[in-house]
């Protein structure tokens, strides 16, 4: 994998943008970090949207290489709450404050303050979720093309991919996971293993897990306030506000050429991401055959691929 030490530090930008976040008098600020130029390429920036709610950009960190192959600048930053953007353990379990326009407005801040008046948006898993209701509700001007990454339109559909793999579970860890939603004991190590097995299976199949995958989920434990408040703890059953969460009408708004990947054995099953092959006007589906849920580090080359030609095209 391309580090950051493969890219000149001139060409990396680091900094944060004010944000006045709805709901809090705190000084909320967004992190970001810009691999490539803005303005010195013809080029159109892509901003990615990390995945959860609740992680941070890490994961997501060999997307730096469409700047090295293609000169494709990449923006990527932490949501409020998340990674190296300002954290608010206070407002944990206020659903009036964790609403999904509160990333919608975010992201706005964060198009203005960087001076974009073109760009891509690329939303992995959540980030494809938030980032398709904000295309195709707010019609943000100067969005070019969208990419819906191993994104669920609806998350029911994910939950019954994921009920429907757990039937084909080893007996002995869906016992694990039984036990620990019964007693509703998400922390035991018990369960924490079974969860971990589901996961290597569904999540990611990379072994042993990248470290940039280890960092984002590093910083979900550290602050858990966005994943709790927005769809708690049960990995197989969403709460809060997430719980029933859908994007099958805003779909039909979205006006952007928008390309939708899934791979296999994940929660973004097809049935879960056909509401955005149905709905989008423009819209191209990509299946990818190597990869669960995390095609970036399980399958990099013809996701960068399948990517650059999109975007490229």
């Amino acid at each position: 994998m391309a580090s950051t030490t493969d890219i000149s530090p001139d060409l990396i930008t680091e900094g944060t943008i004010l944000f006045s976040a709805p709901g809090t008098d705190k000084e909320c600020a967004t992190w970001y970090k810009i691999f490539g130029p803005l303005g010195a390429t013809s080029r159109i920036p892509l901003v990615v949207l990390h995945g959860g709610p609740g992680l941070s950009h890490d994961y997501l960190l060999p997307m730096q290489e469409l700047w090295s192959r293609h000169q494709i600048p990449v923006i990527f930053y932490d949501q409020i709450g998340n990674g190296k953007s300002t954290h608010l353990p206070e407002t944990k379990g206020d659903e009036t404050f964790w609403k999904e326009e509160l990333f919608w407005d975010e992201l706005d801040n964060l198009i203005k303050g960087l001076g974009l008046r073109e760009y891509d948006v690329l939303g992995q898993s959540w980030g494809g979720m938030m980032g398709s209701k904000w295309a195709g509700i707010r019609k943000p001007k100067g969005l070019r093309k969208l990419i819906l990454s191993n994104s669920p339109a609806d998350l029911n559909a994910w939950e019954r991919a994921y009920a429907s793999y757990r039937n084909l579970l080893p007996e002995d860890v869906e016992a694990e996971l039984k036990k620990g939603e019964e007693a509703e004991d998400w922390e035991s190590k018990e369960y924490e293993e079974a969860v971990m097995f589901f996961f290597a299976r569904h999540l990611i199949t990379v072994d042993p897990m990248p470290a940039e995958v280890f960092e984002s989920l590093a910083w979900a434990g550290k602050d858990d306030t966005v994943a709790m408040t927005m769809s708690g703890p049960d990995e197989f059953k969403s709460r809060g506000i997430m719980k029933n969460w859908s994007a099958a009408e805003a779909a039909k708004g979205i006006e952007a050429p928008t390309l939708v990947i899934n791979g296999v054995n994940e929660g973004a099953s097809d049935e879960a991401v056909k509401p955005f092959v149905d709905g989008i006007k423009d819209v191209k589906w990509v299946k990818l055959e190597n990869s669960t849920h995390c095609p970036v580090h399980e399958e990099k080359e013809n996701y960068l691929k399948v990517i650059s030609e999109f975007l490229l095209g």
